[in-house]
């Protein structure tokens, strides 16, 4: 996994071994696969984590007593090479109210050859968000954030 930062970006790309359709579908309808149930910002355990790949689609997680906690919106899709998302998660760990402080996680799938991917991620914008994007955009480029998503994202494709 390669790793770029700039001031308020996080960057990451990987290399899958599988044809871009496929893996554009396996991020986008198993993302509840991908995404870890310890991120969590409910007050009780996930039961599921859903992506509605749509513009406007939300991107949810459901607790076991059927709680919503929306944390990104749906911005883009470009099936199967992108996918934008508003990304509502402040700097606290906690749903952004406002819509304009919204950062963008920008998801690109581009083919090697017929058989190998290439994902790149881009957390774009963190200082939208004010106090303390710095170390939000530090936590999101450390093992427990984005890295961690996409090594789970290869993980399920290998299986």
């Amino acid at each position: 996994m390669s790793e770029q930062r700039a001031t308020g970006e996080v960057r990451l790309s990987i290399e899958v071994a599988v044809p871009l359709d496929h893996a554009f579908r396996v991020f986008t309808e198993q993302f509840d696969s991908i995404k870890p149930r310890e991120h969590n910002l409910l007050a009780v355990d996930i039961a599921e984590t859903v992506l509605e790949a749509k513009p406007g689609g939300r991107v949810y997680d459901q607790g076991i007593d059927g709680s919503i906690c929306e944390w990104a919106r749906v911005i883009e899709v470009e099936p199967p090479h992108r996918l934008v998302l508003a990304w509502l998660i402040s700097p606290q760990w906690q749903v952004e109210e406002r819509k304009d402080r919204a950062s963008q996680v920008e998801v690109r799938f581009s083919a090697i050859d017929d058989r190998n991917t290439r994902v790149e991620l881009r957390h774009h914008g963190l200082e939208r968000h004010g106090a303390g994007w710095e170390s939000a955009a530090s936590s999101l480029s450390g093992e427990a954030g984005w890295p961690l998503y996409l090594k789970s994202f290869q993980q399920l494709l290998a299986a």
